[in-house]
């Protein structure tokens, strides 16, 4: 929904009545996401992995105010006993229940639960009761039975999987016992292992989705200083971000020394790792650009690499980024074409100067000395190359990343090598 479009919605709604207001208020499945409704299927499990601010906790307090009226899509009828669990009974009190998307607020006056602090726990007119627990204290779910759970922000639980195991065997309740967990994902066992479940169903919600509910400001800067970055793909994208066990390029290297912008750079060079096919399936055509700082230190500027460019496209692309850049020349790996790829860099623009590097090494062996240079601190992103770090991170001893060849990475170990591995022309100082 544009911002335009919910401005004038909201100058409609400002327009009813206090009760007409309740009777919208409880038409959820009216104004959510698909992503915040409960999705088809037999499953046990919801899953709703979002990033910050993306409207998690709204979907799991409204899972709960359905299950617990017994209001479709929800359930068929009300669930008599509903478990809470966040990190701790803070967290539970201040976000799920009295939180601006918690229990108290969405739901109607006619219908509102009561909250018994003493007892920690909701009533609602129905007779239906939500007990709230900290994971901080498994113990507490020993003992209690439920028909339905709200689990929110498992992966921040700091005895997660003790408290998770107790709150399955206290889901015995009813034909059908279910849970809903809302978090934003961390790359840990328990959470990888509750999506392999097949009884687990998963929705996916990027920051950005809700933006309408989120100030502007606030989601410019994030993106502006996080965006594409592992911390930002985690907290705002909502991915599971993870490295790859024994990674020659583990993702903490590349983030320690990540860069808002190049210094003074004394050489440029655009390394191109050519495809041997075009055609669609083959490989990528890797294409990055980097710098030597004055410092002595790579900077990593770009990556423009692609699939399915034949040999114009591809040489046209780097030509382009090459002016661009001002840089110095392109460094082009010539196994797979030999003559060829000179010869289509000059046909686009024969005054660029090209060398020509062969692999005589294996992927795995021609990249360990540009790994090096990552764990002494030589080398920094400017700013985030989301692709090529998730290849970086995957890539192994095979020389495969993730099953297939690692083009971007390829094209940026001829580009570090060119720049301090490799005897190359004298540099001049500029800066991007």
């Amino acid at each position: 929904m544009l911002r335009s479009d919910a401005e004038t919605i909201d100058e409609l709604i400002a327009r009813l009545s206090v009760r007409s207001r309740e009777e919208l208020l409880k038409g959820w499945p009216l104004w959510a996401r698909d992503d915040q409704l409960p999705p088809d299927g037999d499953w046990s499990t919801w899953l709703v992995l979002g990033g910050r601010g993306a409207g998690k906790t709204r979907a799991g307090a409204e899972w709960v105010r359905g299950v617990a009226l017994g209001l479709a899509p929800f359930s068929s009828a009300p669930a008599r006993m509903i478990a809470l669990v966040g990190e701790t009974l803070a967290d539970v009190r201040e976000v799920m229940i009295e939180g601006v998307s918690g229990l108290l607020r969405i739901h109607a006056r006619d219908e509102r639960p009561s909250w018994e602090p003493t007892r920690r726990r909701l009533v609602w007119p129905n007779g239906a009761v939500a007990q709230a627990f900290s994971a901080d204290d498994p113990e507490q779910l020993r003992g209690p039975q439920f028909e339905a759970a709200w689990a929110d922000e498992l992966c921040k639980w700091r005895r997660a999987d003790a408290a998770y195991d107790m709150l399955q065997f206290g889901l015995r309740l009813g034909a059908n016992p279910r849970q809903v967990i809302t978090t934003t994902p961390r790359p840990m066992a328990l959470l990888k292992k509750i999506l392999a479940d097949p009884a687990t169903a998963v929705s996916r919600a990027a920051t950005n989705e809700n933006a309408y509910n989120l100030a502007p400001a606030f989601l410019d800067r994030v993106h502006k200083i996080y965006g594409g970055t592992r911390l930002g793909r985690q907290e705002l994208q909502g991915e599971l971000i993870e490295d790859r066990a024994g990674a020659l390029f583990p993702r903490a290297l590349i983030e320690r020394s990540r860069v808002v912008e190049a210094p003074v750079l004394a050489r440029i060079v655009v390394a191109i790792d050519p495809p041997a096919s075009s055609r669609e399936g083959a490989d990528a055509c890797g294409l990055v650009a980097a710098g030597l700082g004055a410092d002595e230190r790579v900077y990593v500027l770009a990556d423009e690499s692609a699939s399915g460019l034949s040999p114009l496209e591809w040489a046209s692309r780097a030509v382009s980024l090459y002016r661009r850049l001002e840089a110095d020349r392109i460094v082009v790996e010539v196994n797979q074409g030999g003559e060829m790829a000179r010869a289509v860099i000059a046909e686009v623009d024969a005054s660029v100067p090209v060398s020509e590097v062969r692999a005589n090494r294996s992927k795995h062996l021609r990249a360990e000395p540009v790994a090096a240079l990552y764990e002494q601190g030589r080398v920094s992103h400017v700013g985030a190359f989301a692709a090529l770090e998730d290849e970086m991170a995957e890539f192994s001893a095979d020389g495969l990343s993730s099953g297939r060849s690692p083009d971007r990475l390829d094209a940026l170990v001829w580009a570090v090598t060119a720049l301090v591995l490799a005897p190359h022309a004298t540099p001049r100082l500029r800066r991007l």
